[in-house]
Formats: C-alpha cells, sequence, structure tokens
C-alpha cells in the first residue's frame, strides 16, 4: 500500500519467470502505437504513465507492470498475469517479474462488468481530459487514480450510465487520465483514438 497516485491497493506478488501469453503480440502491437503517439510514456525518467491489458481467461488478464511506461519497447518480461481479484476486499494476486500495474483493480473493475470485455486501455492525454471531462461518462475528482473509490465509480458508469456504449471513461480524479475498452484490443484502441483531439500545442509547432 502506499500514497497517492501509486498502488492503494493490497496484492500477493508471485515473482517468476516471464508468463507466456497467446496475444503477446497483438498487445505490444497497440502499446507501441499508443506509445509512439504519447499516450501511454513517461513524464520523467523514473516516472511512467498508462498501461494496457487483455483477459485471457474468466478471472485473469496480462496487463504491462509497474512504471512499464519509461521504457520505449516491452518484452514478455514486462508484463504480469493478474491471477485473481477481489473488488469488495480490494485485492489482487499476480505472478510474473515485475509487480502489475498501480491500474490493475481498475482493469479488473471493467473486466468484471461485462463479460464481453477482452481489452483495457489507460491513457493520458491532457486535450482530450479537458474537452470530454463529463461530456461523456466521468469518474468524480474523489476517485484518485488505483484507489477503492475508483473502482466503485467504475461500477457506478456501468450500473447507471450508457459507458458501453462509448467504450470510453474519463478519469474526473486523475488529471489527464482516459480509459477505453473493447471487445478485442482492436476495438478498445479505436474507441480510444476516435475520441483524441488535437493537441494544439503540437500542432502549432
Amino acid at each position: 500500500m502506499s500514497g497517492k497516485g501509486y498502488t492503494k491497493y493490497r496484492f500477493r506478488w508471485i515473482n517468476r519467470e516471464p508468463v507466456a501469453f497467446e496475444q503477446f503480440q497483438e498487445i505490444n502491437y497497440w502499446r507501441d502505437r499508443l506509445y509512439k503517439q504519447g499516450l501511454i510514456g513517461a513524464l520523467d525518467p523514473r516516472t511512467g504513465y498508462g498501461n494496457i491489458s487483455v483477459r485471457t481467461e474468466k478471472g485473469q488478464f496480462i496487463i504491462t507492470g509497474t512504471a512499464t511506461g519509461v521504457l520505449e519497447t516491452l518484452s514478455p518480461r514486462h508484463y504480469v498475469r493478474v491471477t485473481d481479484y477481489d473488488l469488495e476486499r480490494n485485492t489482487v494476486v499476480f505472478a510474473g517479474p515485475l509487480k502489475a500495474s498501480a491500474e490493475a483493480l481498475t482493469h479488473a473493475a471493467i473486466y468484471s462488468c461485462d463479460e464481453a470485455v477482452r481489452a483495457v486501455i489507460h491513457a493520458h492525454h491532457r486535450p482530450t481530459w479537458q474537452d470530454r471531462l463529463h461530456r461523456l461518462p466521468t469518474t468524480p475528482p474523489g476517485a484518485e487514480y488505483g484507489s477503492r473509490e475508483l473502482v466503485q465509480e467504475i461500477l457506478r458508469l456501468f450500473r447507471e450510465t450508457d459507458v458501453r456504449d462509448h467504450r470510453f471513461i474519463v478519469l474526473g480524479g486523475h488529471e489527464e487520465g482516459l480509459l477505453s475498452f473493447g471487445e478485442d484490443l482492436d476495438r478498445a484502441g479505436n474507441a480510444l483514438l476516435e475520441q483524441i483531439v488535437p493537441d494544439p500545442e503540437k500542432e502549432s509547432h
């Protein structure tokens, strides 16, 4: 457990060799594509942002390891398998050479809401975050990154809003934070890219 901006769930880490999974090429393709567009990346040499996951079977999914946003390219050793989770108890069990992303329980919440969802992406993009805030399904400011409150708010959005139609969530308590999801990685990735608005700062250069 740690403070604001980092892992807020309880976890059990099974430290083992890189996990094998059939979707490696597909998940890495999307991770590379989003990294090149700055939607996953690093704030500084030690602080990464953004993550991506894919469901492998009921109750399990593969997710990028913690702090991998600072790396330009990933190998299988940068992915972790979440083998169990409990949203009520705020716990996650994962296996691999790294700890799971701090957003692992957030991804788990989306998977638990819809069995059709097979992929989840967490990205950062300030212009889109500012433009879509409260215009599309949005979590409240008090639901911070990686927190139990965020998990509960995601469950609420699935119960009370048309979030399934958009496949997109704005993280009101996590500046620049966006979530997309879909029946596969292509749908999750395209749901994100379809919402991205132009960045005035980059266009002016």
